[in-house]
């Protein structure tokens, strides 16, 4: 077991937070998982991994705290807790989205990205606390929004199409970008640049399994909906 901060500390702080609200039933299990899976991440071998050697564990790691474990807390908060910060304004989808692609593109600039891995005690927590926050805003208006299921699906549509470049460019770029990673001793896997591709095919195919499956949920719902409303309306008129 590795005692990183985001094992020790943040898990428990989560689980205060989290039991406060009292989730019932599925709402408890979502934050057991999402506690779960940042403990995973950050207390297993996945951590030296992360921070010594492969790109694709420390995006495995930033995927967690950016897109799984959020999506978990926050269907983890019960609709009347939720009500009382309706209308906060990082929860506004046109404020939520830009924030969370920022974070990700920021973070991914190669001296943002060698300058969080050479301070891992400081600059490190600060990404990755960013990334979970950032990743509550934009799973917020998904979960808790007062939107139409067409509205929820253009959204997750659009978190997808904005999102995905950042996993492709790294696969296809022809030469490692970050220098931690280019110049970490390996005894084993991948070289620096099948480990940068395999990085980049991880974040993009995981992108498309939450993004684009919740997209496909919210449509389905939408146009049934729409459906609906078609019955409704012939029926109407006869």
């Amino acid at each position: 077991m590795y005692f990183s901060a985001e094992a020790v500390v943040l898990v428990p702080v989560l689980a205060v937070i989290g039991l406060a609200v009292r989730p019932r039933g599925a709402r408890l299990l979502g934050l057991a998982a999402a506690l779960a899976l940042i403990f995973a991440a950050f207390a297993t071998k996945l951590q030296p991994f992360a921070l010594h050697t492969f790109l694709w564990a420390h995006l495995l790691q930033n995927v967690v705290l950016a897109e799984w474990a959020p999506a978990l807390l926050v269907l983890a908060i019960p609709p009347r807790t939720a009500a009382r910060v309706h209308g906060f304004p990082l929860f506004r989808p046109l404020v939520a989205l830009p924030l969370w692609i920022a974070t990700y593109f920021l973070w991914h600039i190669p001296w943002a990205y060698d300058g969080a891995l050479r301070h891992p005690q400081s600059l490190l927590h600060v990404e990755h606390v960013s990334y979970l926050l950032a990743g509550i805003c934009v799973w917020w208006p998904v979960i808790h929004g007062r939107y139409s299921a067409g509205a929820k699906a253009a959204y997750l549509f659009a978190a997808f199409v904005l999102a995905s470049p950042l996993g492709l460019v790294l696969a296809l770029i022809p030469r490692p970008v970050y220098s931690v990673y280019a110049h970490a001793p390996r005894t084993w896997g991948p070289s620096p640049l099948g480990d940068q591709e395999l990085a980049g095919v991880t974040m993009a195919v995981e992108q498309a399994i939450a993004l684009f499956c919740v997209f496909v949920v919210y449509l389905r719902r939408f146009l049934h909906e729409e459906q609906l409303e078609g019955v409704f309306d012939e029926l109407s008129r006869t």
